[in-house]
């Protein structure tokens, strides 16, 4: 019996704290062998984002054929994409796949640095929405997505859910971790409902990272065969620990990475 599998599409972090760096990290932590195609080069740590630089199409896709072609994974995780060339060649890179897809639209990063141009945001939706067995925006991206004002309570914020399920997707988790409140709640909206997934909000400037571990490690467990709501709800619980972990790392002088490795490590 292989060993589970998992493919991350994204970019490259160089503070190691998002982006391929965050999903392979999580991959490991898991215990999920992961694999890359690398979308776009960053020059960043955890105050900011100071260049950017993306991978030709061609080259991207090349990368994804050959893993595909060697090492066939479980599931796929797309993250960091720039530009609407390179949303069509990973669309078109993926499309005999048959696996479960978790799309994360990485838009903005921590600092407040754009990583999506606005042209395309309509490729997104277009070639890749549609491919997402989960889809996991959070606020002000699932508000992007659909051209509206953020959702501010939980019944705007499933509408829009529901929205984002209209456009293709299969499942949507609206993460909440830019929501008010001392509890910080992910609602994962399928067709048959929502489910709410609860945890207490953490004191702590050190989440550099969570939107792009939290898409991996649900990734990871749909590679390891959980259903959707259990790979979500496994990957929430994880992701809480590496949150509260995070301080313990000292790492940079801005928003700090969150913990992979806090069952590992001691």
């Amino acid at each position: 019996m292989r060993h589970a599998t998992a493919l991350t599409i994204a970019g490259s972090d160089s503070g190691g704290g998002a982006g391929i760096q965050a999903d392979l990290k999580t991959f490991s932590a898991l215990g999920v062998y992961g694999t890359s195609a690398i979308t776009a080069i960053t020059a960043q740590n955890t105050r900011g984002v100071f260049a950017v630089e993306s991978v030709s199409p061609v080259v991207i896709g090349a990368q994804i054929a050959a893993v595909l072609d060697d090492i066939p994974p479980q599931a796929i995780k797309i993250g960091m994409l720039a530009s609407s060339e390179i949303v069509a060649a990973v669309a078109e890179a993926i499309k005999g796949y048959t696996g479960p897809v978790v799309l994360d639209p990485v838009m903005i990063a921590k600092s407040g640095d754009a990583l999506l141009a606005r042209d395309a945001e309509a490729a997104l939706i277009e070639w890749l929405l549609p491919r997402a067995d989960v889809l996991t925006p959070n606020l002000p991206e699932a508000a992007r997505l659909l051209h509206r004002s953020p959702a501010c309570d939980a019944q705007e914020t499933e509408a829009q859910g529901q929205a984002l399920l209209g456009l293709g997707a299969r499942a949507v988790v609206m993460k909440g971790g830019h929501a008010a409140g001392r509890t910080c709640i992910d609602r994962l909206v399928t067709a048959s409902g929502v489910t709410a997934f609860e945890q207490p909000r953490i004191a702590t400037r050190n989440t550099h990272g969570t939107g792009c571990s939290l898409s991996s490690a649900i990734a990871a467990e749909l590679a390891k065969g959980a259903g959707v709501e259990q790979a979500v709800r496994r990957a929430q619980a994880w992701l809480h620990g590496a949150i509260r972990a995070a301080d313990g790392l000292g790492i940079g002088g801005g928003h700090g990475p969150v913990h992979h490795f806090h069952e590992v490590w001691r």
